[in-house]
């Protein structure tokens, strides 16, 4: 490969990810970029990523189209070491002509090419997993690629230029390299918001020129309905599809892709490798609510939310019964192991328009419940943006789960692979109970333990759950001894 073109492959986003999807182009050919540069969003399993490039330089090529899966390790981009234009004065029309056509070079039109690039060192100091490239290395001298040798002929070789018109006509192709040479050109056109596609070059075969721009800028065009960044999640079937079983016809097809299909992926692995127990019990969180209550009186502002509380009482249960805080292991040789944590990462479920994802709170046996419930919402908001880290994703240790929310009581929950254990909280709903011997209107809620048997048994199960079932029953004394 020439020494002037700098493939940049797609990195390793997220621990053990093999693929992405790529969600959108930010950049086109043609375009101009510099180190650190936003190129492309892709979806991984686990968050949605603004790729940076670790190059400057020209677009020279993009492998992929929006809404296509990408392998880790295969080419996303390709750039051409960056040739700037000369600032002091507009390079000669016929250069500009000449270096965007595909037509072999004489000696001395290189050698004139060489005089209208620059060399530009590159070097990225924001590293994704899997890649990094060193700051300040020094790129290599700017050549024209193989297949796309540049013609220039200087001012006073205009009349032998006249005779390449045929072999440069049409070189404009829809969603190709414009034409256009000038990284001042297209400097222009991109501050500016000009699309190149749109302007008819007044130089020699359509080439664009600074003036073409200007124009452009000076008369711009009605803005255009901003195109969709990524398909629709299920397209029409084809007419006449008809569904071999059933009878019925298809109405419409989903890939399964990006959080779907990572969900899909753990839940069937979860499924299929952990032999699950669920134990529940109901709660009654009427102490809970009225401390609650008390408190946002005090400090309206300041009260953490009902789950920061109950994930406070879970990392203390955890504490206690720390066999549903492991993982279980197969090592290289066959053997069995039970991986235990010296801490907690407590996961939780969080619903988004990409799907479910678990972000986790790192460390969070050391917050209190006010430090839990800022976490718990700034996760939230991160990962319902679509911005969560791999690491805040898929750092769990144990997960909790709140689907009271959806206005469910109870559910027969699937574990978070590769976790042992998850705990899922139902709607608190008012509901007769026994109090001293008497009936009683109590705020009830039901807690629901999976968990994997074989790191532990029922009595371990129903002893953490039972745990956490007293704190919520008798918060203040709980939160004291804490």
């Amino acid at each position: 490969m020439s020494s002037d073109m700098q493939v940049f492959l797609l990195p390793d986003l997220g621990e053990g990810l093999t693929e992405a999807e790529l969600v959108n182009w930010l950049v086109a050919v043609g375009d101009e970029i510099k180190v650190d540069q936003p190129i492309a969003e892709v979806e991984t399993a686990k968050s949605m990523v603004e790729v940076p490039s670790p190059y400057a330089g020209t677009v020279a090529e993009l492998h992929g189209q929006a809404g296509a899966t990408l392998d880790v390790g295969k080419p996303l981009i390709s750039i051409a070491r960056a040739g700037a234009a000369p600032v002091a004065s507009e390079a000669p029309a016929a250069v500009e002509d000449a270096v965007s056509t595909g037509v072999a070079a004489s000696p001395e039109v290189s050698a004139a090419a060489e005089t209208y690039r620059t060399e530009e060192k590159a070097g990225s100091g924001n590293v994704l997993i899997g890649y990094g490239t060193p700051g300040g290395a020094t790129a290599g001298r700017t050549r024209p690629r193989k297949g796309s040798v540049a013609v220039v002929e200087s001012a006073v070789q205009e009349a032998s230029v006249a005779p390449l018109e045929p072999a440069l006509a049409g070189t404009r192709i829809p969603g190709k390299l414009s034409a256009v040479i000038s990284p001042l050109v297209r400097k222009m056109a991109r501050d500016h918001g000009v699309s190149l596609d749109s302007i008819e070059g007044s130089g020699t075969s359509g080439l664009i020129m600074r003036k073409d721009v200007e124009a452009a800028i000076a008369t711009p065009e009605a803005p255009a309905a901003p195109a969709p960044t990524r398909a629709p999640e299920a397209q029409p079937a084809v007419e006449g599809d008809v569904d071999s079983r059933t009878g019925l016809a298809v109405a419409a097809r989903t890939a399964v892709r990006g959080v779907r299909k990572a969900v899909a992926a753990n839940m069937a692995k979860s499924r299929s490798e952990i032999p699950e127990a669920t134990v529940w019990v109901d709660v009654d969180a009427t102490a809970l609510l009225e401390m609650r209550a008390e408190l946002k009186k005090r400090a309206p502002h300041e009260t953490p939310g009902l789950l920061a509380f109950i994930a406070r009482f879970v990392t203390a249960g955890l504490k206690k019964y720390p066999a549903l805080n492991t993982r279980f292991e197969t090592v290289a040789d066959g053997s069995q192991e039970i991986v235990g944590f010296d801490g907690v990462n407590l996961g939780f479920a969080a619903q988004t328009d990409r799907g479910l994802v678990v972000p986790s709170v790192r460390n969070a046996h050391q917050l209190s419940a006010r430090e839990l419930d800022a976490e718990i919402r700034r996760l939230t908001a991160v990962a319902r943006d679509g911005k969560a880290t791999p690491a805040e994703l898929g750092s769990g240790t144990f997960t909790l789960n709140n689907y009271g929310v959806f206005g469910v009581d109870g559910s027969a929950a699937i574990i978070n692979y590769p976790e042992v254990a998850m705990l899922g909280v139902g709607r608190i709903i008012d509901k007769p109970w026994v109090v001293d011997g008497e009936l009683a209107v109590r705020k009830v809620t039901e807690l629901t333990l999976a968990f994997d048997h074989r790191v532990c048994d029922g009595e371990t199960a129903a002893g953490f759950l039972r745990y956490v079932a007293d704190c919520m029953e008798n918060p203040g004394g709980a939160l004291a001894d804490m």
